[in-house]
C-alpha cells in the first residue's frame, strides 16, 4: 500500500469508531497505534464534522465524520480488526475490506428496536411509580409506535432532530388522550416515559469527557447536539399534549416503589438501552448486572439513608465507573454507551420536560404565580445538578482507572523491552 492508502485506511478505521460512539481518547489512541503498525508517524485530530490525520511533512488528510451515532457492535468489531492488524494476523488490504463490511453492518432490526423501546419505557414507568396495568399498556404501545416512526423518518430524512421530535409528538398525543379519558395520573407517565427513551445520554457523557480533556470545540459541539435533541424531545412532547388540550404539571409528586421492583425494572431498562446501542449479546451481562447493582445502591441511598436524588445518582455512577471502566478497556466497548445504559433510569429527563412545560406556561400568558415560577426553577436546577453529579461520578473514576491502567501497561512494555535488551 502507498502512504496515501495507509493514511486512508487509518482514517477509515478512526471514522468508524468516532461516528459510532467511541470516546475521543480511545479513537485517537487506536488510530495512532494502527498508524504505527503501518509504518506511519501520524497524529489524529478530531472535530465535529471531520477527522484530520497529519503524517510526516504532508498535508493533513481529511475525512467527514459526525459523531452522532452509537453502535457498540461496530466499535467492538473495529477494535478487534485493529488488534488483528497489529498482531500481523490480518493484512492491510484485507483490513480495508473488513472495515468496509463493519461500517455497513445493519443496526438492530426494527421489530427488536421497537420491542426494546417499549420494554424500556414500561420499565421506566415502573421505576417512576406507574399505578395501573392499562397505563403501562399504553406506554408500551406508544413507545413501540414511536420507535417504528423513528425508523420510518430515518428513511425519509437525514436530519438528526426529526426522529426524536416526531416520536415525542406521538407520545404527547397518546398521553393527552390518556388524560382525556382519565387513564393517566398527574405524573403523566403515559406521555413522559416514551420520551425518556429518546434522551441522548452517551453524547452528554462523551461531551463531558472531551470537556475535561480540554477538547473545547468538540465538547461544545457534542453537548450542543445533545442539548438540541432534548429541546426537540421537549418541544414535541409539549406540542403533542397541547394539541388535545393537555399539559405537563411542573410539580407533580413522585411515588416510591419497593426495592425488588425497582431493581428488576432497572435491569429491563438497561437491557433495552443495550439493544438500542447494538451491544453484542455476549457482552450484555455486564451493563445489566452493574446497572441493577447501581440502582439498588441508589434506592438504599434514597430510601434508607435519606440522601437526595443527586447524591444517590452520584454514588451509583461512581460504582458503575469503577466496575465498567476496566470492562470497557478489556472488551473495547464504548464506555459512554455501557455507562449510560447502566444508569439510564437516573437521567433527569422528566425534570427537563417539566421545566420546559413551566417555561411554556409562563411564556404563554399563564399567571406567573410564585408556585409556578419556583417549581419551574426547581425542576431546572434539579436536572442540572443530577446531570453534573452523574457526569462527575462516571468520568472522574474512569479517568483515575484509565491513568492507572495506562501506567501499568507502560511499565509492562518497558519491562519487556529491558528483558529483550538483556538477552
Amino acid at each position: 500500500m502507498t502512504a496515501d492508502d495507509r493514511c486512508n485506511l487509518v482514517l477509515t478505521f478512526a471514522r468508524t469508531l468516532f461516528i459510532n460512539g467511541q470516546a475521543t481518547d480511545q479513537t485517537v489512541a487506536a488510530a495512532e497505534r494502527l498508524a504505527r503498525t503501518l509504518g506511519l508517524r501520524a497524529n489524529l485530530m478530531a472535530r465535529w464534522g471531520e477527522l484530520q490525520l497529519q503524517s510526516g511533512g504532508k498535508d493533513a488528510t481529511l475525512l467527514p465524520a459526525d459523531p452522532a451515532g452509537v453502535d457498540m457492535d461496530r466499535v467492538v468489531s473495529t477494535m478487534r480488526v485493529i488488534g488483528d492488524v497489529e498482531s500481523g494476523r490480518l493484512a492491510p488490504d484485507a483490513a480495508m475490506k473488513a472495515i468496509g463490511a463493519i461500517s455497513q453492518a445493519p443496526p438492530a432490526p426494527t421489530w427488536l428496536f421497537a420491542l426494546a423501546a417499549a420494554a424500556g419505557a414500561v420499565a421506566l414507568s415502573v421505576i417512576f411509580g406507574v399505578g395501573h396495568f392499562l397505563p403501562a399498556i399504553l406506554i408500551f404501545a406508544s413507545a413501540a409506535a414511536g420507535a417504528i416512526l423513528r425508523r420510518a423518518l430515518a428513511q425519509l430524512s437525514g436530519n438528526y432532530f426529526i426522529q426524536p421530535f416526531g416520536a415525542a409528538v406521538l407520545a404527547g398525543l397518546i398521553g393527552a388522550l390518556a388524560v382525556r379519558f382519565d387513564l393517566s395520573s398527574s405524573l403523566r407517565l403515559v406521555a413522559v416515559c416514551p420520551c425518556m427513551v429518546l434522551v441522548p445520554g452517551p453524547h452528554f457523557l462523551n461531551g463531558a469527557l472531551d470537556l475535561i480533556r480540554g477538547r473545547i470545540h468538540l465538547a461544545a459541539a457534542r453537548l450542543l447536539y445533545a442539548g438540541l435533541i432534548v429541546v426537540a424531545i421537549s418541544t414535541g412532547l409539549i406540542l403533542g399534549l397541547s394539541l388535545l388540550g393537555a399539559s405537563l404539571p411542573v410539580d407533580a409528586p413522585g411515588r416510591a416503589v419497593p426495592l425488588w421492583q425497582d431493581v428488576i425494572a432497572a435491569g429491563v431498562a438497561v437491557a433495552s438501552y443495550s439493544v438500542f446501542f447494538s451491544t453484542p449479546l455476549n457482552m450484555l451481562l455486564w451493563p445489566v448486572a452493574v446497572g441493577t447493582l447501581a440502582h439498588a445502591l441508589r434506592w438504599v441511598a434514597l430510601s434508607v439513608f435519606g440522601f437526595g436524588v443527586a447524591a444517590g445518582a452520584l454514588i451509583a455512577c461512581i460504582v458503575v465507573a469503577l466496575i465498567l471502566t476496566p470492562v470497557s478497556r478489556r472488551t473495547h466497548m464504548p464506555f459512554a454507551a455501557i455507562g449510560f445504559a447502566s444508569v439510564v433510569s437516573m437521567m433527569p429527563g422528566v425534570y427537563l420536560f417539566r421545566m420546559t412545560s413551566g417555561l411554556v406556561q409562563l411564556a404563554g400568558g399563564s399567571e406567573p404565580t410564585l408556585q409556578l415560577i419556583s417549581a419551574t426553577i426547581a425542576d431546572g436546577m434539579t436536572a442540572s445538578i443530577i446531570i453534573l453529579a452523574m457526569s462527575l461520578g462516571l468520568i472522574i473514576p474512569k479517568m483515575i482507572v484509565d491513568h492507572l491502567g495506562n501506567r501499568s501497561m507502560q511499565a509492562k512494555v518497558m519491562g519487556a523491552a529491558e528483558h529483550v535488551n538483556a538477552r
